[in-house]
């Protein structure tokens, strides 16, 4: 078998798939995307097409290694993504070609189904009560929710107290009914969070994510020893080599590796097990579209550590299409009490209504992440 053509398609509301032919007429999807620099990381796969067309795809380990060894310059989100996203669509190919799930190929299942979560209250946290207690009717009980707006290196108590009310809510409302995981998405910097930390222990949330930004991943460990919380972070890490400074420097009790990201499954594998290691769980990020989130439950599938899995199902980003608009096969991913059961069919297990997709492409929009000010007039973190 040989890899024939790369054919990439833009669709609503920010994603980029991958269609990898082969002559043998099997075909492989992936997602390969930045959100937001959707075109970049399309022009990154079909610069790595020149070094895939003609070749075997039941090669993905010496493909990947090709991919990201055979330039100079390597890493990083554009590149790591853009590997990413043919990687999931080779092991699409070698499960199609094979007739089994590509969990089978990675040595089978180690549970039977995995538990998700629903995101709630948008990019400003608001509505919290009232969207849990609809998601609550739908049988879920794990939620995520954005923890501030924008937030100065150092606030006033104004904003930590507008913080804690939001999760004082919740908690009031549901008691212990509920998980729920907080978000700072790092628009809070070391001398904020530590406060913020101490003050949301009370409320016990599952876990706080990007508590600073991965740049200043130093301070994970100062605020882990600081913080009863269990703190995760990692969808702005892009391979094996930066979760591994990480995991030696502690703090982190959960790994978000993004399978479009952080170069695809063979890439997401490693990570799991070295977090196994390190005695660390792992949690998917993917607030993507149906092929990313196939790609993710391969990989939740057959790791120990997996414990929570993130999807898009009516996030707040999803304005033109859902998780499941593109996908001929959505019984497949229905959750019961909020789990979704291992995907049966060969491959990713994703089916992809390619005639709405080629619809979709025809006028795609191009998503931007908002850039948001604080009062004076300065760049916040969004």
């Amino acid at each position: 078998m040989k890899i024939r053509r790369l054919t990439t398609y833009h669709a609503a509301p920010r994603w980029l798939f991958l269609k990898i032919e082969t002559d043998e007429g099997i075909t492989g999807w992936g997602e390969p995307v930045v959100e937001g620099r959707a075109r970049t990381v399309e022009a990154a796969v079909h610069e790595l097409g020149d070094y895939l067309v003609g070749q075997d795809p039941a090669r993905i380990n010496d493909l990947w290694q090709t991919l990201y060894r055979g330039g100079f310059y390597r890493g990083g989100p554009v590149l790591m993504s853009a590997i990413a996203g043919i990687d999931q669509a080779l092991w699409d190919i070698k499960g199609k070609a094979l007739g089994v799930p590509v969990y089978q190929l990675l040595g089978g299942l180690v549970r039977d189904r995995m538990k998700t979560y629903r995101w709630v209250g948008g990019d400003r946290p608001a509505e919290l009560v009232e969207q849990i207690r609809g998601y609550r009717a739908q049988g879920f009980d794990t939620f995520k929710f954005n923890g501030t707006e924008e937030m100065r290196l150092v606030d006033s108590p104004r904003a930590i107290d507008a913080a804690l009310a939001k999760v004082a809510a919740v908690r009031d409302a549901f008691g212990d009914s509920v998980d729920f995981g907080i978000d700072f998405h790092g628009r809070v910097g070391a001398p904020m969070a530590r406060v913020l930390l101490r003050e949301l222990e009370p409320y016990r949330p599952l876990f706080v994510e990007e508590p600073v930004l991965p740049e200043q991943a130093e301070y994970y460990p100062q605020l882990a020893a600081a913080s009863a919380i269990p703190l995760a972070a990692g969808e702005r890490m892009y391979s094996r080599f930066e979760f591994k400074r990480v995991l030696q420097g502690g703090g982190l009790a959960i790994l978000q590796p993004d399978l479009s990201h952080a170069g695809g499954i063979s890439e997401c594998l490693k990570i799991a097990a070295m977090a196994e290691a390190h005695d660390v769980a792992l949690a998917p990020h993917c607030p993507l579209g149906p092929v990313a989130l196939a790609a993710c439950l391969q990989v939740d599938f057959v790791s120990h550590n997996a414990m929570l899995q993130e999807q898009s199902i009516g996030i707040h980003y999803n304005q033109g299409a859902d998780l499941l608009d593109y996908v001929a096969n959505r019984e497949d991913f229905a959750c019961e009490d909020g789990c979704i059961r291992a995907l049966p069919l060969p491959g990713l297990g994703v089916v992809i209504d390619e005639d709405r997709l080629r619809h979709a492409h025809a006028n795609p929009p191009d998503w931007r992440n908002p850039v948001w000010r604080h009062a004076d007039g300065s760049v916040a973190e969004w």
